[in-house]
């Protein structure tokens, strides 16, 4: 939004009836998202970095057999302290999916077989724009990459942050995870499901300010730079498999083992556990647990 168009906002009877409302403990009052330029001002002599912020609508949720038919990607610049400088445009592109797509992501997504007909992604300015990243941040990064990294190949080993994996909201001040739940949390509202919205609401979330001059794309950093690692629970007793699902391993039916990614700090109390209700004294000699250093260049592949 531009500051004249911010100017005219604030000084409207809808603003000043919003701002009454709020006065009041028995209202909250939540504003719909515009498209911005930036957040807070480029500091003179400060080096900057380059985010992209990613929405992709698919044809279902199995990046190995399912499709992208739409992408969105808006690139932006922040501080070393996750204050987002500038905003650029985003770009939203539509792609065939070469099939009929099922009755309910039309209802879910509002796209048509006849909207997609003959659409495809711009793929060198696609590349162009992520490849540019220091970071690709989405809200659910472990759906949106490996969709991205087999749709734009390209790109594949750039780093990736999930906002909403990551953060810790609770600890944050917030309630759940979903986007649309944290945006209303942060005073705003948007139109969900459609790639281009998405992206913006996840650029106004990142950009939100936390106490002590704090900004949840500066905890989000903070998080993503940490090394974790991903334990694969090789040759794991059938038995423990419930034990396991309820710890939060997931299986791999690739590569037929559990799976699950915990903090560096973690390791020591996961080893302990899986000695003591997985690897017991009854488990095959040779079953062992894998523990596997992980980057945010290697976060959400969807590879065991």
């Amino acid at each position: 939004m531009s500051t004249s168009a911010q100017t005219a906002q604030a000084h409207s009877p809808y603003e000043r009836a919003a701002q009454f409302l709020e006065a009041s403990p028995d209202y909250r009052v939540l504003r719909k998202l515009h498209p911005v330029r930036g957040f807070h001002p480029a500091r003179a002599g400060a080096a900057s970095r380059v985010g992209v912020a990613v929405d992709v609508e698919t044809t279902g949720l199995d990046a190995a057999g399912d499709v992208i038919i739409e992408l969105a990607i808006q690139r932006f610049r922040f501080d070393a302290a996750g204050r987002i400088t500038e905003v650029g445009q985003p770009r939203v592109w539509r792609e065939d999916p070469g099939r009929e797509l099922d009755p309910r992501i039309t209802e879910l997504t509002g796209l048509t077989n006849a909207v997609l007909a003959g659409q495809a992604i711009d793929e060198a300015v696609a590349v162009e724009i992520l490849g540019s990243a220091d970071l690709i941040v989405a809200h659910n990064a472990a759906f949106d990459r490996p969709f991205v990294d087999r749709r734009l190949p390209a790109i594949a080993g750039k780093a990736w942050a999930c906002s909403m994996a990551e953060p810790d909201w609770l600890a944050l001040g917030f309630d759940g995870r979903a986007l649309g739940y944290l945006v209303a949390q942060c005073g705003w509202f948007f139109e969900g499901h459609r790639a281009e919205n998405d992206i913006l609401a996840l650029i106004y979330l990142l950009a939100h300010d936390l106490p002590q001059e704090r900004t949840v794309l500066g905890e989000l950093l903070a998080v993503s730079q940490r090394p974790s690692y991903r334990v694969n629970a090789l040759d794991a007793p059938f038995e423990a498999k419930d034990r396991l699902k309820a710890r939060g391993y997931r299986w791999n039916a690739a590569m037929r083992f559990w799976s699950r990614e915990i903090a560096e700090e973690a390791c020591e109390d996961e080893r302990a556990w899986l000695s003591a209700q997985v690897y017991t004294a009854g488990s095959p000699g040779h079953a062992a647990p894998a523990f596997h250093a992980v980057s945010a260049a290697e976060r959400y592949t969807g590879n065991g």
